[in-house]
């Protein structure tokens, strides 16, 4: 039987094979996959280890250190200068007629550094100041007063009005000196020194009538606020303790 598409063929005078008569062609078979793994590149050699450098001698892996340099070793040095910092005498200063007084004259005495003002309601401490240091002048004890205006500007007077106020009201015998800064942009070298200290020694004055004392060796050792009185059993012990103790003969200045 002729297909329909054999038909249409031979009308057109092709010759046209029966495509019912030619062998079914077989696919060509597929190829199996390779069973064979294909084996992994060979990793390249690693690179060798650089040498660690050798040590030296005596140091161990820790890069040398110049010797005296270490953290051990500074320890001493750094307390050296702790307790050279704390010294407060290098210093020379107007008294309050203007002359100049070099600080070390006083070393060898405890001192009583105390920033003062003529009206601050602390100013009657003055008296109690008087009596101290004529109680104690005698066993090697003074009293060092620096007028200043830093605090609510208590201290508006020249010096000369400052010495006349402390002579007629307070019969002040204790040296005084002249009118400086002890806080802020202007303050005096000096109180640089004593506000450098680490408290509770040092640190900037608080009020008017802040004390600082100092050894035989010229090394501020204690603070005290306007609130403790020079009568003050507290400060007044721990005079008498700087007195009965012999100046360091180690002292460098």
């Amino acid at each position: 039987m002729l297909t329909a598409w054999t038909t249409v063929a031979l009308c057109a005078g092709l010759t046209v094979a029966d495509p019912a008569t030619q062998p079914a062609s077989t696919p060509a078979p597929a190829t199996p996959p390779s069973t064979t793994p294909t084996p992994a590149p060979a990793p390249a050699p690693a690179p060798a280890p650089n040498p660690a450098p050798s040590p030296t001698p005596g140091t161990g892996s820790a890069p040398a250190s110049t010797p005296g340099t270490g953290p051990a070793a500074q320890a001493p040095a750094d307390a050296k200068s702790a307790a050279a910092d704390s010294y407060v005498l290098g210093f020379t200063m107007k008294d309050i007629d203007g002359n100049d007084v070099s600080l070390e004259q006083y070393k060898g005495k405890v001192i009583l550094i105390v920033n003062v003002a003529s009206k601050c309601g602390y100013t009657p401490q003055y008296a109690g100041l008087e009596k101290l240091y004529k109680d104690k002048a005698g066993k090697g004890f003074v009293i060092l007063g620096f007028p200043s205006n830093d605090f609510g500007e208590q201290e508006p007077g020249t010096n000369s009005d400052i010495k006349q106020f402390c002579s007629s009201k307070y019969n002040v015998t204790f040296p005084m000196f002249s009118k400086i800064g002890v806080r802020g942009d202007e303050q005096h070298p000096l109180y640089k020194k004593l506000s450098a200290q680490p408290k509770p020694v040092g640190g900037d004055p608080g009020w008017n009538f802040t004390k600082y004392l100092v050894d035989r060796d010229g090394n501020v050792v204690a603070q005290f606020d306007s609130r403790t009185k020079p009568e003050s059993p507290v400060l007044v012990k721990r005079i008498d303790e700087l007195l009965a103790a012999t100046p360091s003969s180690s002292s460098g200045h």
